[in-house]
């Protein structure tokens, strides 16, 4: 399997980027998300763009885009790596944060940004070295025939949990997002709801934990393939360890992103700053949650924009996530997303919270406001920095319950 020569005979949905956008931007958005000459001119057709080879090429030129010469300034390299490795993006590995670079738009090899690794991130390296692990192979007949959707609970003692969903046959993330709790069914529903008014359409099947949080996106589900007479069920309960796609990308997301928040509240707990208490984990989603948001949005892309290898033990196809997820009839397959009607969404969007209204606690955000301003605290996206705000606000408002009670 491959991405031949051959047009695409349709234009697959794209809900990236607006359909508006200028043709050079477009471009500069592909290219810096490391696609090749010819992947950038399919993803183009998707917004009937349609441009040849040796065009693109003339464009390329003409916007100065380069991979091979022009290379950025290595102290601009070197000071953005440095700055990457202050924070979760301490786990990846050299591939990993080539793609971040090429991601803000440095012009970088791979060997270079080794190099650099190797010098300011030498027990990193070490750390990162592990065994292979032996997987089961899987199947899938193509996008959107079956997702796997779970919820990430790793800094769930800390009052963050993580939903995610994930494209069987293209390992495309349909969502992936950081909320106080999942434990309400009607919040990942409204992730659903979201992906499926975006895509135009749900899943063949959809496979997750049996859990009382997934109710809702079996009922609506359900209800999408009310008039669909097929010997295949619209959702699928089982283990964890069974929904295989989903639990590999957890681990995936652990090594290049959540070990590190991971091990940053736990050096609050055993400094004595987090009891997991009400407050605290409040506290946490008011100082922690936007950031830790904006990281996985950067993890999505660039996990959805990197390219899957071929495997000598696997028979899933290799390639771009999103390339296989949206151009299916380059890998000799097709999409078996289901058209959901309008009227059916109206129906459904009572059922679903969204994230937008996903609240804190009122009270205590007005609070924290207040301590920011007047101890004049500059709130960053330093994690560290934010560390100190936590426990500014968290020691602020235990002595002044402290202090009430005793009076």
């Amino acid at each position: 399997m491959g991405i031949d020569d051959r047009a695409p005979d349709n234009i697959t949905v794209c809900y990236l980027l607006h359909n508006n956008m200028e043709t050079d931007e477009l471009i500069t958005h592909y290219f810096h998300l490391g696609l090749s000459h010819k992947e950038i001119c399919l993803h183009l057709e998707n917004h009937q763009v349609y441009i040849n080879i040796r065009t693109l090429k003339r464009k390329l030129n003409k916007l100065n885009l380069c991979r091979r010469i022009n290379f950025s300034p290595y102290n601009d390299v070197y000071q953005f790596i440095e700055t990457q490795i202050h924070g979760s993006s301490q786990l990846h590995g050299y591939k990993w944060m080539h793609r971040k670079c090429l991601n803000v738009g440095l012009v970088v090899t791979q060997s270079t940004v080794s190099e650099i690794l190797h010098v300011i991130d030498t027990i990193g390296i070490e750390v990162r070295k592990k065994k292979k692990l032996r997987r089961r192979q899987y199947n899938n007949k193509g996008p959107n025939f079956l997702w796997h959707t779970d919820c990430y609970d790793k800094l769930k003692p800390f009052g963050i949990a993580i939903s995610g969903c994930i494209d069987g046959f293209s390992r495309f993330i349909i969502w992936m997002e950081a909320v106080p709790s999942c434990n309400d069914p009607k919040i990942i529903s409204g992730f659903f709801f979201n992906a499926v008014r975006e895509l135009g359409g749900c899943p063949r099947t959809i496979r997750a934990d049996a859990g009382t949080e997934n109710r809702h996106i079996e009922q609506i589900q359900t209800f999408f393939h009310r008039k669909v007479a097929s010997s295949r069920p619209p959702f699928i309960y089982g283990t964890s360890p069974a929904n295989q796609r989903i639990e590999a990308f957890w681990s995936i997301l652990r090594k290049h992103n959540s070990q590190f928040w991971m091990n940053l509240f736990h050096k609050l707990q055993e400094d004595g700053h987090f009891s997991s208490s009400w407050l605290d984990k409040n506290l946490i989603r008011f100082c922690f949650m936007d950031i830790i948001r904006k990281e996985l949005n950067d993890v999505v892309l660039e996990w959805n924009s990197h390219k899957i290898r071929k495997s000598k033990n696997s028979i899933s196809p290799s390639g771009r996530p999103m390339t296989m997820f949206k151009m299916p009839q380059h890998y000799s397959t097709e999409s078996y997303l289901k058209y959901v009607d309008e009227k059916d969404l109206e129906v459904c969007e009572e059922e679903c919270i969204f994230n937008t209204h996903i609240t804190f606690d009122e009270t205590l955000n007005e609070i924290c406001q207040i301590i920011i301003t007047e101890e004049n605290l500059n709130v960053t996206n330093d994690p560290y920095e934010l560390v100190n705000i936590y426990i500014k606000l968290r020691n602020t408002i235990l002595m002044n319950v402290e202090n009430r009670q005793n009076q």
